[in-house]
């Protein structure tokens, strides 16, 4: 019996990474966007996010620097490449959209939180 419990709380601890893992992803900026009020050098940054349909909370962090979060609506959808959409305002890229493997962020808010 000790056994199964052990096994089972070994199984536990090393599916909960797995399950953190699925909401945060890896993304390169090629070049700098502003997102809400911060403008994000080009560089490589973590994307993550909270809450599921129109309700989420997308963060956006590069190591060492201070994070950005914004509301955002989570959108189902199967690209091939993980990449952005942004949309030129008064000469400067703003961040619409972030597109990952399985699913589209459509950033709905124009603040940002968190510099």
């Amino acid at each position: 019996m000790k056994r199964f419990f052990g096994f089972a709380l070994m199984l536990a601890l090393i599916s909960v990474p797995a399950f953190a893992a699925k909401n945060s992803q890896g993304l390169n900026l090629a070049s700098s966007v502003k997102v809400g009020t911060t403008q994000l050098a080009a560089g490589d940054y973590k994307v993550s996010w909270t809450g599921t349909g129109s309700a989420v909370q997308v963060t956006i962090e590069q190591k060492g620097k201070a994070s950005v979060t914004v509301p955002a609506k989570l959108v189902d959808a199967k690209n091939g490449r993980v990449g952005v959409i942004t949309n030129t305002v008064g000469g400067v890229d703003v961040l619409q959209t972030i597109q990952l493997k399985d699913a589209n962020l459509v950033l709905t808010g124009a603040t940002a939180q968190g510099e």
